[in-house]
């Protein structure tokens, strides 16, 4: 895989990211991390590896034994390595060197991130964190052990949501020697039964052919999220039809402030922009459907004559940003709008913006699982979103 070489040193960018809370929510990653580099120990102490037949071996791996251990990410569930028939005990140095192993858990989990899984880096921390060399072929598995965990947890069985919000952002990726933007998918949903917020899971593609986007969120609903009462989306036309294809039975929901920027770029002058802000902020502000339908026509009717493609699109888009209406009151301000998904993916640049440019799909797509995965974590053992007893209003 080639390397991304920034211009900033590696160890900056590490502790870049460690600043930015990396290990607050993934204690599976650390897990997984920490248990390869002790079967790297074990492999070294035995002098072979699993199923080699060699006299030279010193004795046989002999299963594991479970070891909680606690970390600055919390506690982990670690699996020990046994080892029978050895002329010493096997003891691996990571569970005796606990502050410094930790610290180097994390650099080689950011490591991982920072590179795109660039196995010479990868290689060069887990070594530090073993104590001694970890091949390229070693890292291999381990990163595959860890796609594999993030396979897993994109595909995961989903609850029933009552509310599903949608956004799309784009990042770079090095594609055959050229820069393309890559658009990563996000998809946020509110339980059905208790009211929490999960993250549902994301994808990554380069065309804009309608097919990609709609694997995307028929995806979702083949893994059980039912039928939403709403659908939240910006105004990315591409996901908004996909959407139309796979959730027609939804309310759809445009993003209020989304429409609200869309907006300026038909008001004529400057002087107006201000007061056309207003004017859309009263319509969203309405106590209900017909009145925020009857200040629409106000609106439309006003800017007739001084900003025709205004009026012209106000009323051909305003409209999407109504379904809301059909909730009770005090739903409404946390159903308007996907600012949910915009902040997800203000933490997420967070962690990608030191990346820059990524070596590959692949590489973009294991960051941005590693971090919403934490994400989503703490929201689902966190705080009630919305209140389960909301219920939709006829239409």
């Amino acid at each position: 895989m080639d390397e991304h070489h920034q211009p900033t040193d590696a160890n900056d960018l590490i502790n870049l990211l460690l600043q930015g809370g990396l290990g607050d929510g993934l204690p599976r990653i650390a897990e997984i991390l920490m248990n390869a580099a002790m079967l790297v120990e074990r492999t070294k102490h035995l002098g072979a590896g699993p199923y080699e037949r060699i006299e030279a071996r010193n004795g046989h791996a002999n299963g594991f034994k479970p070891r909680a251990f606690h970390t600055s990410m919390g506690g982990l569930d670690l699996a020990m390595p046994q080892v029978r028939g050895s002329d010493a005990p096997f003891r691996t140095t990571l569970l005796e060197k606990g502050s410094r192993s930790d610290r180097a858990l994390k650099a080689a989990i950011a490591s991982m991130y920072i590179e795109g899984v660039s196995t010479r880096r990868v290689s060069k921390v887990m070594g530090e964190l073993c104590g001694f060399e970890v091949s390229s072929t070693q890292v291999s598995n381990l990163t595959a052990e860890l796609d594999a965990e993030f396979t897993k947890w994109r595909g995961r069985p989903l609850p029933e949501i009552s509310h599903l919000f949608t956004d799309a952002t784009y990042y770079k990726v090095r594609i055959d020697g050229n820069v393309r933007d890559c658009a990563t998918l996000i998809a946020i949903g509110i339980r059905r039964d208790n009211g929490k917020r999960l993250v549902l899971g994301v994808s990554c593609v380069l065309s804009e052919a309608e097919v990609h986007w709609r694997g995307f969120p028929a995806g979702l609903k083949e893994r059980g999220i039912g039928i939403p009462d709403s659908v939240t989306s910006d105004a990315h036309e591409g996901l908004r039809a996909a959407l139309r294809a796979t959730h027609n039975s939804s309310p759809s929901q445009s993003c209020q402030f989304h429409l609200q920027q869309n907006a300026q770029a038909y008001v004529p002058t400057k002087e107006l922009k201000l007061k056309v802000a207003a004017d859309i902020r009263r319509i969203f502000n309405a106590d209900d459907r017909a009145h925020a339908e009857a200040k629409l026509a106000d609106f439309v009717k006003a800017y007739t004559k001084s900003a025709p493609r205004l009026a012209t699109w106000a009323e051909q888009n305003i409209p999407e940003g109504l379904a809301v209406f059909s909730f009770p009151e005090a739903s409404r301000k946390r159903l308007r709008t996907s600012n949910m998904c915009e902040t997800l993916n203000s933490q997420i640049k967070c962690r990608t913006r030191v990346v820059g440019l990524f070596p590959n799909e692949s590489s973009l797509l294991r960051l941005v699982t590693g971090v919403i995965m934490g994400i989503s974590e703490e929201w689902e053992t966190g705080k009630i979103y919305l209140q389960p007893e909301t219920k939709i209003a006829s239409l």
